[in-house]
């Protein structure tokens, strides 16, 4: 990839990640989430957002992330009128589930040491 696609993903996370912890007011968003990384394809059309949502309940969790793709159009309009380039990209968020994933494989691997252990 180049370099000035890989510096406007970084900006593109940093920007996405401020307008939704200071400028979007959407009771939805309710749980603690995490912008884990953003992708943008070289023609600046569309970028992908990887979201990662942290909560035990999966309804608010599913609340929280749609609320964050509900305001896509907003943080694009932000964006674009606070990073001077010519094409703002669509942004397609996308639910990261890797850490909880990792999570559970923990859990499990603590649940077999602790079940090797008892014998």
């Amino acid at each position: 990839m180049n370099s000035r696609v890989d510096k406007l993903n970084s900006e593109f996370k940093r920007y996405i990640a401020e307008i939704l912890a200071k400028r979007v007011k959407d009771p939805r968003i309710s749980e603690l989430y995490t912008i884990i990384d953003v992708n943008c394809d070289r023609e600046l059309s569309t970028a992908k957002v990887y979201v990662s949502v942290f909560s035990t309940d999966v309804y608010k969790a599913a609340e929280t992330f749609n609320a964050i793709k509900d305001n896509a159009a907003f943080i694009r309009r932000e964006i674009s009128k606070n990073m001077h380039i010519r094409k703002v990209p669509e942004f397609e968020f996308i639910l990261d589930t890797s850490m909880a994933y990792g999570q559970k494989i923990d859990e499990l691997l603590n649940e077999i040491n602790k079940e090797n252990g008892d014998r």
